[in-house]
């Protein structure tokens, strides 16, 4: 079925969390996931009770961590699903809930998401569990066998290494990486929601600790707690629910995707976090949806570290595969540029709950759309991008855009 013919689903609801460091709230996951809902159902001028399946994503927890944390919304029965896909896991609740919506199952599907993590958190991906292979083992000997490993967080060294691969093959420089890192510390000072509302120098960033090699404090995301919470429904709920048209984000194209046989035979760290998936759905997803990176004004990107922001420009199809770096020299992915990419702070500078984090892009794009986001508002925003990604691996891309813009101009 193409995206043509699909029955298409909208946003009529958001709400998330401020993202904070691990301890600094006195809260659990229940708390954060309540707090999320409840901020877009009263977006939505909605109940609970309305919700007839949902989503929860996350990647440290026990089972059924989704079924505790909307139990305190309410008993209901509903169908809830817990979602683990790596950092991926909340955009792919997102994927499951615009599936569900458009099998004609349900009209309404909470999609939610959260992380309540501790330091060195992701280092548990790599580490060994019991007498069990480990998700990311073969990544792992893809970077022994090129660059080498080193003592320093495995998740820094796999996209430090794509960064130095891109520099060796492509002639992109650390100070690109860096400007990356100080856009979104900039663009995060007029997020409230955001960890980090500071902004540093180029220098700054630039001399910040080394976590790996070239790469900094400043560089990285960091560890966070939060959540958030999207409600979406099917095009027969809003004809029966007109008032939220004016609100109302259209899903127009998502796709989920996992790696493709290069990210192994290669010997390629570009590769090996994931290139080959991102552009394979994002191709996709422009042919079926039959838009352009030229019909985009805002993206949310998946910037766990710097390099990776860059290398997804190339990805995504924004520049010819090796002319990211062109992208940061004509600062084009900044206000007054081309595309403005991260408004929200991004990964590095927002935060990054793991199961929270597609979700709130999500967020982020849907108040964009609707002219929401005060002194970071995107002008003249009409469709926007997200992308986010889970190495092991899991791949998200999607495009949104005002599903009755003439009834939101209207409203305004």
């Amino acid at each position: 079925m193409t995206t043509s013919t699909k029955p298409k689903v909208y946003i009529v609801g958001v709400g998330m969390t401020k993202f904070c460091k691990p301890g600094s709230v006195n809260w659990d996951y229940p708390d954060m996931v309540k707090e999320a809902v409840n901020t877009a159902l009263e977006d939505a001028g909605m109940k609970y009770s309305d919700v007839q399946q949902a989503t929860v994503g996350y990647l440290f927890g026990g089972t059924c961590c989704g079924q505790r944390a909307l139990y305190q919304l309410g008993l209901t029965g509903i169908p809830i699903f817990n979602v683990n896909n790596a950092c991926a896991s909340g955009s792919s609740g997102l994927f499951l809930g615009k599936q569900i919506i458009e099998s004609g199952n349900a009209d309404v599907v909470l999609c939610s998401g959260f992380e309540r993590m501790a330091a060195g958190s992701l280092e548990n991906l790599s580490q060994p569990i019991d007498d069990r292979a480990i998700p990311v083992d073969k990544h792992v000997e893809v970077m022994s066998e090129t660059y080498g490993l080193e003592p320093a967080p495995i998740t820094a060294q796999m996209f430090g290494m794509a960064a130095r691969e891109h520099m060796e093959k492509y002639g992109s420089k650390r100070e690109h990486f860096a400007k990356i890192a100080y856009k979104n510390h900039l663009h995060s000072v007029h997020n409230p929601k955001s960890q980090f509302t500071k902004e540093f120098s180029l220098e700054q960033v630039l001399n910040s600790r080394k976590i790996y090699d070239f790469m900094g404090l400043l560089e990285c995301s960091p560890t966070s707690d939060g959540a958030a919470a999207a409600i979406l429904v099917s095009d027969r709920f809003l004809e029966k629910n007109p008032r939220l048209k004016a609100q109302a984000v259209e899903i127009v194209g998502l796709k989920l995707g996992t790696d493709q046989p290069s990210v192994f035979k290669e010997q390629s760290n570009i590769k090996m976090i994931g290139f080959d998936m991102i552009q394979k759905i994002s191709n996709d997803l422009w042919a079926d949806t039959r838009l352009t990176p030229n019909d985009v004004q805002v993206i949310e990107l998946h910037d766990c570290f710097a390099p990776n922001e860059l290398i997804t420009y190339e990805a995504i199809g924004l520049c010819p595969v090796g002319q990211g770096h062109h992208i940061v020299d004509r600062n084009d992915n900044t206000y007054g540029g081309k595309w403005v990419i991260n408004p929200s702070g991004g990964l590095i500078s927002k935060g990054h709950p793991i199961g929270a984090t597609g979700v709130a892009q999500a967020v982020e794009l849907s108040n964009q759309l609707r002219g929401k986001c005060g002194k970071r508002q995107v002008p003249n925003c009409k469709v926007a991008m997200q992308h986010n990604i889970g190495i092991g691996g899991a791949g998200v891309v999607g495009l949104y855009r005002l599903g009755f813009p003439q009834h939101a101009h209207s409203k305004i």
